[in-house]
């Protein structure tokens, strides 16, 4: 699947909220369906900076694609990764960089997030958008 097929199938999923606390609810239900990083991968290298709480993030090139897992302290947090991981896992270095992140804003994620946990997703964003362009080059 396309990452804007499945930008497109998040936005769809939040829609049917009608609040966010509700919507927050589902974020955590989210969290719970990450792809865990190995414990060995829980290192200082992997943590993402600018975030509040720990989020470790380990993007692996498997053939033309990226395969990322990332863990979280924090539930909310998690949830939040867990979409992004989502959306760009499994998906070719070139389609992530060029990726259009305006469902972000679509769903409304950004403006509910208190201002360090918005940090905390332009971190995961960026983190997500390095490994992205690493892999790009050794082609």
């Amino acid at each position: 699947m396309k990452i804007k097929e499945i930008q497109d199938e998040i936005v769809d999923e939040f829609s049917m909220f009608d609040d966010w606390m509700q919507r927050y609810e589902y974020i955590i239900e989210l969290g719970k369906s990450l792809p865990l990083i190995k414990e060995e991968f829980k290192t200082d290298d992997n943590l993402i900076k600018g975030c509040q709480s720990k989020v470790w993030l380990k993007g692996e090139q498997n053939e033309d694609k990226i395969i990322f897992t990332a863990d979280s302290d924090a539930i909310l947090t998690k949830g939040i990764i867990a979409i992004l991981i989502r959306t760009f896992s499994n998906q070719k270095a070139s389609d992530i960089l060029d990726a259009d992140m305006s469902f972000i804003d679509e769903i409304g994620l950004k403006e509910h997030l208190s201002p360090t946990r918005a940090n905390g997703l332009v971190s995961m964003i960026k983190n997500i958008k390095m490994y992205a362009l690493a892999f790009n080059t050794k082609k």
